[in-house]
């Protein structure tokens, strides 16, 4: 009987979990990486995939063997390298896609430095932001929501203020 059915702490890998070693699928440290037929040409692709995303993270051309005809294998070194490639996209991916939902500028009003922040929700169901202003000690002044869709500039950050933080329409 297998041990880990009586011990309820006892832990099985999961299949994503399991190291796997092939020459043309890698699977370590959260990451699996796939040489697959490139489907443009007679060549072949590589992909990498972050264990539980569903897309790849990474797809790029792959190196031909000796034999000009088949892939060449996965090693520990083409790896470690795609794996930091692949890290890097995401990353890029990431500070993109919070400098999108996530702006910030500083106007200078009556009462001095006002920072102005629009942070984007974008649910599905109700998608909004909220525009937030902060005295130069980071007190808050005012937060209000506004649509998904308002554009944070400098004027409409020095409009907003002047209202006395009136919603905008």
């Amino acid at each position: 009987m297998n041990a880990s059915l009586n011990d309820p702490h006892a832990q099985e890998d999961s299949p994503e979990d399991t190291a796997i070693h092939e020459p043309r699928l890698w699977r370590d440290n959260g990451w699996t990486a796939r040489v697959i037929k490139n489907e443009d040409d007679d060549g072949w692709a590589v992909e990498m995939v972050k264990q539980g995303e569903p897309e790849p993270a990474l797809v790029g051309p792959w190196t031909m063997g000796r034999d000009k005809k088949n892939p060449k294998p996965l090693d520990t070194a083409a790896f470690n390298t795609l794996v930091k490639t692949a890290s890097e996209v995401l990353r890029r991916h990431e500070q993109q896609l919070h400098a999108l939902l996530h702006q910030q500028l500083t106007v200078t009003a009556a009462q001095g430095p006002v920072s102005v922040t629009l942070d984007i929700m974008p649910d599905d169901d109700d998608p909004h932001a909220l525009l937030t202003a902060e005295d130069e000690a980071g007190e808050q002044l005012a937060q209000v929501r506004v649509a998904a869709g308002f554009k944070l500039n400098r004027a409409s950050a020095t409009a907003w203020i002047d209202s006395g933080f009136a919603k905008p329409r």
